[in-house]
């Protein structure tokens, strides 16, 4: 049986400990550490993120996390606007490995992880006038793409590559993982989605005589 001035001990013993604990928790909040790039995947052999060449129009863009914000409008009934937390948290995350093709010569395959544009818009809900979906990037940079596109594929606005969070020189924080398309329409730092009836919108490269299309098995050229 414990004696008076020994339970007295015990007891300010576990209150200290329990105070020192959760004071520490509050200013000690936990960090969740990004995943180191991996090199494989499913027995694949993955290229690196180092592996990219750079070729945007006005070099990498850094973009602050916590004030970004993915404008989709135009003809949508729901227009909104969404935080990088709500694209990596609220949306179902999807992997596929797909290779980017660039017109330069160069290829690399990436494991890439992100949100499908078509979750994307069942939130916005299109009209049925839409017709073309056009990105926009923080650098100027715009591309389209029929609406069908995104209906009827599953195509990825990318938030990961190899397991880690995409760098800001490749794109931070979404590109679109544009497959069976050649590389200038895998647009990077997309800050803007719009729905359009214009079938004929051409975007950066596209109105400097690139193919509309930018299908892999066709030229690139008009």
């Amino acid at each position: 049986m414990y004696k008076p001035a020994t339970a007295t001990l015990i007891l300010l013993i576990a209150l200290g400990s329990f105070f020192l604990v959760n004071g520490w928790l509050k200013s000690n909040p936990v960090i969740e550490l990004d995943a180191v790039e991996i090199q494989n995947y499913e027995g694949q052999d993955l290229s690196s993120v180092n592996d990219f060449r750079e070729n945007s129009i006005k070099g990498p863009q850094n973009i602050d996390v916590n004030s970004y914000q993915l404008e989709v409008t135009g003809l949508v009934a729901n227009p909104q606007n969404f935080s990088y937390n709500q694209l990596t948290h609220d949306f179902t995350s999807y992997q596929k490995v797909v290779t980017l093709n660039c017109v330069e010569g160069w290829s690399v395959t990436i494991l890439w992880q992100g949100l499908l544009v078509s979750d994307l818009m069942k939130e916005v809900q299109p009209s049925s006038r839409a017709r073309t979906v056009i990105f926009y990037a923080a650098d100027g940079y715009s591309t389209s793409f029929p609406i069908g596109y995104f209906e009827n594929n599953q195509i990825i606005m990318a938030y990961k590559m190899n397991n880690a969070t995409i760098l800001p020189q490749r794109g931070f924080p979404l590109v679109l993982v544009a497959e069976d398309k050649w590389g200038y329409k895998w647009i990077k730092w997309i800050t803007k989605i719009e729905f359009s009836d214009d079938v004929t919108y051409e975007g950066y490269w596209e109105s400097r005589g690139f193919s509309n299309s930018g299908n892999l098995n066709e030229s690139f050229f008009k």
